[in-house]
């Protein structure tokens, strides 16, 4: 019974010890602000976007590629935001716009920091371009 006393109290201690954290064998990765809207950009492109149904990185589907967008886009130093809100012409296809119009409805419902983080992405593509 003399054991019962002593040894509660130990088992009592050692539970209410705070547990220790352990390192992860795959600790998390903390992203830049370039990269996390790099991340964002690329997540509205392939998900509520379906921008990936018409374009592709380095080849025309539909409309032209990413990167051919993205290097008139910058040649011209044109604005790509203003064309997904329908507030500028199309520089880069003129004759698939009607098909891209359709898109507007979609577009128009970005707010200024994923069609910031669209704009990013499709720039990003001019990076992987040799």
């Amino acid at each position: 019974m003399k054991n019962l006393f002593f040894i509660l109290p130990v088992l009592f201690l050692i539970s209410c010890q705070k547990e220790q954290k352990k390192e992860s064998l795959y600790p998390e990765k903390t992203l830049s602000a370039e990269e996390k809207q790099l991340e964002l950009g690329r997540e509205i492109f392939d998900g509520k976007g379906m921008c990936y149904s018409c374009h592709k990185p380095d080849q025309k589907v539909i409309g032209p590629s990413i990167t051919e967008i993205a290097k008139i886009y910058k040649e011209k130093n044109a604005d790509i935001k203003l064309f997904l809100k329908e507030k500028s012409e199309p520089i880069v296809d003129p004759s698939q716009y009607s098909v891209m119009k359709t898109n507007f409805a979609i577009t128009k419902t970005f707010s200024d920091e994923e069609l910031k983080a669209v704009e990013a992405y499709f720039y990003s593509h001019l990076k992987n371009e040799k």
